[in-house]
């Protein structure tokens, strides 16, 4: 009988840590933006990421220069994405930003929101922007197990594109994860009735229903803008989310608001979520 037991405890896999988790856009380094343009606020993007000490950002808008200096400045993360306009470095990243001492990455990827999503800076359905997703499969370096993080920018005139990307991101998500937990991470520029979050939403047959975080710990809640454009108030939509996979168990999540009222990080609220796997 022990061997027998051994080899059960063998194959037994063990427990993840919590995994805290963060969707960021970051509002791109050269934009003129007079008090809030890059130099005047990139300290209290840093103070932020420290003081959140999230495992895995979806960082949202960062050009490279912005995401080097973001990695200088706040040590520990790898990060995996390229630049939308060339596959390489320039334009608008959706990095993937992860603990180096918690995970590996053994696949990763990014597509174009297109008819061609492998095709670089391909688009269709609208949007006069290049759109991206980008992915990575990560193993946590204690427990051996997997999650997939997926980290998307949907575009904020057409929505017709942002209907379709989502659509196809299920469809990423379908071809990639199998039963395996996932983690989507992005800004959607869409609010929560809008019929491509509602898309989003739906179970993806074979695979995995799909959570809201913030939704499952703050069901009724209304002061939930996360695009503040410079502004206070918190009466808009929510249009950063988190959403996870059925694997995870949902231990917290939140709108991460300036800690000095009106000194704004970015023009978007990060949101974030702390969650365990089941």
């Amino acid at each position: 009988m022990w061997p027998l037991v051994a080899a059960v405890a063998v194959l037994t896999p063990a427990p993840m840590a919590s995994l805290k988790a963060m969707s960021y856009n970051v509002r791109f380094s050269t934009a003129n933006d007079g008090e809030y343009s890059w130099p005047h606020r990139k300290d209290r993007v840093y103070a932020l990421l420290k003081r959140e000490a999230a495992d895995i950002i979806g960082l949202q808008e960062a050009l490279r220069r912005q995401i080097s200096e973001i990695r200088h400045a706040v040590p520990g993360y790898a990060e995996v994405g390229v630049g939308r306009d060339d596959g390489i470095s320039a334009g608008e990243h959706c990095t993937i930003l992860y603990r180096s001492d918690r995970f590996a990455v053994s696949h990763s990827g990014t597509n174009w929101f297109s008819e061609t999503p492998e095709v670089v800076a391909s688009k269709s359905w609208g949007n006069n922007i290049t759109r991206i997703v980008t992915f990575a499969r990560l193993v946590d370096l204690s427990s051996l197990r997997p999650l997939w993080v997926f980290n998307v920018h949907l575009d904020h005139e057409s929505q017709p594109s942002r209907l379709k990307s989502v659509a196809m991101l299920r469809t990423k998500i379908a071809s990639l994860v199998g039963k395996e937990p996932f983690v989507v991470l992005g800004d959607f520029n869409a609010g929560e009735v809008n019929p491509a979050i509602l898309l989003m939403l739906e179970p993806i047959p074979g695979v995995s229903g799909i959570r809201d975080t913030f939704r499952a710990i703050h069901p009724g809640r209304k002061d939930v803008q996360t695009f503040n454009g410079w502004r206070e108030g918190l009466d808009g939509d929510k249009i950063d989310y988190v959403f996870v996979s059925d694997a995870w168990a949902i231990r917290d999540a939140a709108i991460v608001w300036p800690a000095t009222k009106g000194a704004f990080e970015s023009d978007h609220y990060p949101v974030t979520a702390t969650l365990d796997l089941n």
